[in-house]
């Protein structure tokens, strides 16, 4: 007689919110997240639950210090990660991921725009793709006004378009990652590092799952022109060396370009095309001195470029276990709904 397979153990899931203001929205957050916290089986039929929540606190100006500890005497589930000073969502983000514990890490802003309902959706989205990250796809415009949403798409284009690999226009702060993943990450990222760019140095599997934004909660953003240009800026930073490996290629043209120029305007002034006294000279001291120069330049951004990616914390290789020994190996403990 056969025996029937055991059961797949349950997904655990963190959920890491970085706070700088939620004193008016963060309540109603978790208290959307507290139906998660009771185990349930999802339309694919994978039983979850959510058994973590991490506020990290990232020093802002209200009284979200007060509601974290409400919050944390309600709900078991919820813990507070206290940060010395402000250092900006994206190394909450990384010290909430590396304060967890769970199979996976959900990323959510505490403004209240991104449902919890959708959770579940993803983690059937990572099965059904054993995709290791999984961000929420926009279904209708994000609420920040026509000019934000416009520059923001634009530039994320803009980045994809000079930088291939990932893809940088799905990139969203709502995202589950697989928990081996995201520790990781956060383990290695060094400062200033974009965190979806470090997400797709060591996962190769991305995918993404309708969800429809809503709202600030009547909140006014976190984010000023400065700090959206600063935000942008650490996109084009952290996506590679590219630019500097075009300064190489220029130096090395430059240089070739330079030698072919200087050996012409002598030849010409053997053959005596070139009469004007100490032209030639002239032209050969600059094209090849100019020419040294890009090369030395070229060299330097070689090296300069290494540099980076080592104090990026990009790493040579990351050992993780069988997949199919993980979460995303766990068979639905029920047939998927219909």
């Amino acid at each position: 007689m056969t025996e029937a397979p055991a059961p797949s153990p349950r997904h655990t899931v963190a959920v890491v919110i970085p706070v700088y203001q939620g004193e008016q929205t963060l309540r109603a957050v978790v208290e959307e997240l507290a139906p998660l916290f009771t185990p349930r089986v999802t339309t694919g039929g994978h039983d979850m639950v959510v058994a973590e929540v991490l506020l990290v606190h990232d020093n802002g100006p209200d009284d979200s210090p007060q509601v974290m500890r409400s919050l944390a005497e309600k709900f078991p589930q919820v813990r507070a990660v206290w940060l010395t000073r402000n250092f900006g969502q994206h190394a909450a983000t990384l010290a909430g991921m590396a304060s967890s514990g769970s199979d996976w890490i959900v990323t959510m802003d505490e403004d209240g725009q991104h449902d919890p309902e959708a959770i579940p959706r993803m983690l059937d989205t990572a099965m059904h793709e054993q995709a290791g990250v999984v961000y929420a796809k926009a279904t209708n415009p994000a609420p920040h006004g026509l000019l934000r949403n416009l520059a923001s798409r634009s530039a994320k284009s803009a980045v994809q378009r000079l930088v291939p690999g990932p893809d940088i226009v799905s990139f969203q702060s709502y995202r589950l990652v697989l928990g081996d993943i995201g520790r990781s990450v956060a383990a290695y990222s060094g400062a200033g590092v974009y965190l979806d760019i470090a997400l797709g140095w060591v996962n190769s599997r991305v995918a993404t799952c309708p969800v429809e934004l809503r709202a600030e909660g009547g909140r006014p953003s976190g984010y000023s022109s400065r700090a959206l240009a600063s935000h942008f800026w650490r996109l084009v930073l952290s996506s590679g060396t590219r630019a500097l490996r075009l300064v190489s290629l220029l130096g090395v043209s430059v240089a070739v370009l330079g030698v072919v120029f200087a050996v012409g305007a002598v030849i010409g002034r053997l053959l005596g095309t070139i009469d004007e006294p100490g032209w030639t000279s002239v032209m050969v001291v600059m094209l090849l001195g100019v020419g040294t120069v890009l090369f030395s330049l070229g060299v330097i951004a070689e090296y300069v470029g290494v540099s980076v990616n080592t104090s990026m914390g990009r790493p040579n290789y990351l050992i993780t276990g069988d997949r199919s020994q993980g979460p995303l190996g766990r068979r639905p403990i029920a047939p998927p709904h219909d």
